[in-house]
């Protein structure tokens, strides 16, 4: 609590009675020693999360530690290992192994894995194979974990009556949909929630509580079963709080402008100020390749309105696996929403920030600026590709620079 109060410029003791209150979260299980540890929720600055992790068809260690130096050299705050592919317990600790930052992943990918090489299905999970993945996961020192617990019986009935366009975008929750479709029995994740609390309890883990019914599509968003669902995830919360237990709340997901700060303000009601983890959210549909873009406006207004974590989107979404490039766009795209938000939300180190960098500007300082932006590589890049380097103003005004005439200006 010190290390973060001290790096937010944050009073500790207001820290620890947010921590008391659920209203803020340090994930840091206790077998995982954090270089850059960090803070979610009230009264401190918006975090980033970056995704990245192998699938079937790509899945060498080595580009994803490409991937997560991408990430840290962007200033992500955590990092998720989501792989599917190839031995995911050797690339989840290599991953640690290399990793400086926060880190999280999501355990029923593993447990779907696993079912599938050994029985064809992903329907051959088991309550006990799903619960064992957790474990494994928390054993190995993973600081937050994705759980699903929210996706019921109960839940899965308005999803079927809301008909919606693009079902379940949730991969984790999409196979737990199938599993309770197919075995007509509950989610063993919300069944056994007391066990998944005992676990992380030991650990010191803090559960991310995963929106399996996000919406995928615009016309999917506030429906039935997702506001649905959040009820349950509301009522996890609470006994995550009871059991002392840190917990996260996920949220959408692909959501309308006008609809954004009505979902963020149901969340933080239902769920009584739970730090609120949202992917982008992306705002309109059809912009693949630029999703980067879609997300960062989405969680620029969801964070200033109240969300705590956004979790990048790359300009690869729904097109393919992202690469080490891809990577570092989405994290600096989320980290100028989260930064924007900062500034809404009255974080005094934000607004610190943008005032040093415009008195730069004005000033004409091109390696303080350098220095001081989001990402000082590609500001650089650009300068150079456009002004020679004895030239103390850009080309896109060259000598007539408003501020190069003000400086020379007889009243000056």
């Amino acid at each position: 609590m010190e290390r973060v109060a001290q790096l937010e410029d944050c009073d500790v003791e207001t820290l620890r009675s947010n921590i008391a209150d659920g209203k803020a979260v340090i994930p840091c299980n206790k077998k995982h020693s954090i270089k850059k540890i960090c803070g979610v929720g009230k009264d401190l600055r918006t975090k980033v999360n970056a995704n990245i992790g192998t699938s079937a068809d790509y899945h060498g260690v080595e580009e994803e530690l490409e991937k997560l130096r991408a990430a840290e050299d962007a200033q992500a705050d955590t990092v998720m290992d989501l792989s599917t592919g190839g031995n995911l317990r050797e690339i989840r600790q290599e991953i640690m192994r290399n990793c400086s930052i926060t880190i999280g992943s999501v355990p029923i990918y593993e447990a779907a894995v696993d079912a599938v090489k050994q029985k064809n299905s992903v329907r051959d999970m088991t309550a006990t194979s799903m619960i064992d993945a957790i474990k494994r996961h928390c054993e190995d020192g993973i600081d937050y974990i994705t759980v699903h617990c929210g996706v019921t019986q109960g839940v899965l009935k308005h999803l079927v009556d809301d008909k919606r366009i693009c079902g379940v975008v949730s991969r984790g929750g999409s196979f737990l949909v199938d599993w309770i479709s197919s075995h007509k029995k509950e989610n063993p994740l919300y069944e056994q929630f007391d066990e998944i609390l005992a676990i992380a309890y030991e650990y010191d883990v803090t559960l991310s509580l995963g929106d399996a019914l996000r919406p995928g599509a615009l016309a999917d968003a506030f429906d039935r079963a997702q506001v649905y669902e959040l009820n349950v995830l509301a009522e996890l919360t609470q006994r995550a709080w009871d059991a002392d237990v840190q917990v996260i709340v996920e949220g959408p997901g692909h959501v309308p402008l006008n609809q954004i700060q009505s979902q963020i303000q149901l969340q933080k009601e239902l769920c009584k100020g739970a730090p609120f983890y949202v992917l982008g959210p992306i705002v309109t549909d059809i912009a693949p390749g630029y999703d980067h873009i879609t997300s960062a406006i989405g969680g620029a207004i969801a964070a200033s309105a109240g969300a705590d974590f956004l979790c990048y989107v790359t300009p690869t979404e729904h097109l393919g696996l992202p690469k080490p490039e891809d990577v570092h766009d989405g994290v600096i795209a989320a980290r100028i929403a989260a930064h924007a938000a900062d500034i809404a939300k009255g974080i005094k180190s934000a607004w610190e920030w943008d005032r040093t960098m415009s008195q730069l500007r004005r000033k004409r300082d091109w390696e303080g600026q350098f220095s001081t932006c989001i990402d000082p590589a590609h500001a650089r890049k650009i300068r150079e590709k456009g002004t020679p380097q004895n030239i103390d103003v850009c080309s896109m005004c060259a000598e007539f620079c408003v501020f190069k005439v003000a400086d020379e200006s007889p009243d000056n």
